[in-house]
Order: C-alpha cells, then sequence, then structure tokens
C-alpha cells in the first residue's frame, strides 16, 4: 500500500501519536487493519487545519495543545459504522420476545433502553420505530430511551435525525420511511415524533455521566472488540450497575462477556443476550434492588 511522503517510518511514528491520543481519549485501541486506513480518514482533517502530511498532524499533536484539533481527530479515527435493524435477527428478538417479556414483568409500565455506543443513532431509531409500530401496547408506558457515543460528531447527527439515501437505504424498509421519515433536502429526516422518544448524549463509557439507575434492555454492540481486555471488564461492570435482575444485555456478534469478568451470564432465554450474575431481589413496583 503507498505510503505518505514523509515514508514509512514517519509514518509509524505518527500512527503511534494518533492512535495513543485515541486510545487516550476513548479507550480504543486502533487495530493494524483500522492504522492503515488512517491517512484516508484524516484526510478531511488534514485539508480543514491545513497540514500536507499526516507526518505534520502528529508533530503538531505534540508541540501544542488545541482541544479542537484533538476532537477533529478522534471524531475521524472513531469507527461510526451503523445501519437501520443491523442484525435483523437481534431485532426480532427484541421486538418478540424480549420487550413482551419485559411488558409482562414490569409493574410500574416503565421501560427504560441504553443503547451505549449508538455512533450515528441509527440503533436508537430503529428501537423507536419498534416501538411506535406496537403503540398499543405501550400506552400509557414511561419509555425512555438513552443513547450515547463518545463521538461528538456522532451525537450531531444523530440527534438532527438526519440520514442520507443511501443510510435509509440499509435496513429501512420502505413503510417505515415513509410512516417516519420526511423528505429533507436531498435526505431524509426522522420526524419530530420520533426525535422526542430518545435522548442522545455524548459520554465516555469510562467517565459516564449521562446514565442513571437501572435500564431494562441495555444494548452495547459492536463497542467492546476495540477495547483492551481490561477495559472490556470496566465497560462490563459499568454495564452491570445500571442493571436489574430482569435486565438483558446485548452485544455485537462477534463478543461475548465470557472471560471479560462476572458481572454477566449467557441469558438463559434469549440466544446471544446476557443476564446479570449478580443475585438481585425484586421490589415494590416492578423496581429491584441488589440482594444483601
Amino acid at each position: 500500500m503507498p505510503l505518505p511522503p514523509a515514508g514509512a517510518a514517519a509514518f509509524q511514528g505518527a500512527a503511534r501519536i494518533l492512535s495513543g491520543l485515541l486510545e487516550a481519549r476513548t479507550g480504543q485501541v486502533l487495530s493494524e487493519g483500522r492504522a492503515w486506513r488512517m491517512e484516508t480518514a484524516l484526510r478531511p482533517v488534514l485539508r480543514a487545519h491545513g497540514f500536507q502530511t499526516i507526518d505534520d498532524l502528529a508533530a503538531t499533536l505534540l508541540r501544542k495543545r488545541d482541544p479542537r484539533l484533538d476532537e477533529d481527530v478522534v471524531n475521524a479515527l472513531l469507527n461510526n459504522e451503523s445501519s437501520f435493524f443491523r442484525d435483523l435477527q437481534i431485532f426480532d428478538m427484541i421486538h418478540r420476545q424480549i420487550l413482551p417479556r419485559i411488558h409482562e414483568e414490569r409493574q410500574d409500565q416503565t421501560l427504560r433502553i441504553w443503547s451505549a455506543g449508538c455512533s450515528t443513532g441509527q440503533e436508537a431509531y430503529s428501537l423507536a420505530i419498534r416501538l411506535r409500530n406496537d403503540a398499543e401496547r405501550w400506552q400509557g408506558w414511561r419509555i425512555e430511551i438513552l443513547a450515547t457515543d463518545i463521538s461528538t460528531a456522532a451525537i450531531e447527527q444523530a440527534r438532527s435525525g438526519v440520514f442520507s439515501q443511501m443510510d435509509v437505504q440499509r435496513g429501512l424498509g420502505v413503510g417505515d420511511l415513509i410512516k417516519w421519515f420526511e423528505p429533507h433536502g436531498e435526505d431524509w429526516r426522522a420526524n419530530s415524533e420520533l426525535r422526542r422518544m430518545i435522548d442522545f448524549r455524548r459520554d465516555n463509557l469510562f467517565d459516564p455521566r449521562a446514565p442513571s439507575g437501572e435500564y431494562d434492555l441495555l444494548l452495547c454492540r459492536n463497542v467492546l472488540l476495540y477495547f483492551t481486555p481490561e477495559r472490556r471488564g470496566a465497560v462490563l461492570r459499568l454495564l452491570g450497575r445500571h442493571s436489574h435482575a430482569g435486565s438483558v444485555l446485548l452485544l455485537g456478534a462477534g463478543e461475548t462477556v465470557i472471560g471479560q469478568g462476572d458481572d454477566f451470564l449467557p441469558h438463559p432465554d434469549f440466544r446471544g443476550g446476557y443476564a446479570p450474575k449478580a443475585l438481585m431481589a425484586p421490589c415494590v413496583g416492578g423496581s429491584v434492588r441488589r440482594a444483601g
């Protein structure tokens, strides 16, 4: 693969500096494959800040403190890959099995969902669409969907609800597109009803401020794979602190809790889901507390 003009050695040195910034800010470890795509990812940053090469960018990051530049670099290096109803079988299980179980068991008619590492928001909007399409079942319920991501750029897009034609063609059915989205120039925008259902927050899983209390359904899909084993364990402990006896955790297809701590175990009823391991005891009103 062609290297930047500064040469292979300089590129590798710059890559280490940039990778170090990403890990320090987000906990993500840049894989070898992503490192080799670094130049493409950072091209808009180079152009916006007037740099000729990645080596120039890295040298500036070392010389002076520039929060705006740091943020732009981190946003560019983050993988914000997402799509509507990604892994459709997971959403079918949520719709047909997990949500009906929560509906049956929650006596206080409150549904709380946390989409951690939500990227540009397609996962959270997909959940909102499923819930609104089943509005009769959830009539009278208080529904809270928290969606968090460390990328300011991703959260800004998610909050706007604006998606390109290519975005909506990836996983979103025509019926849902027409029902829940409105033309927005050449793009599409989620209507106000959907946008009001979701609280999008920029947040760091290693210094969390947004989540509060316990959630019935927690999704942290395709996030752990970017972390070291130690950091995966820390994230799972965080998710465990915001879970109760009936909570369900969903990870990405290539992720598992096995060997990552003792906060969760494979769920006995929902294939691919996880349940809190810690002993819990129910409280009045459908809420729960930790036993002991």
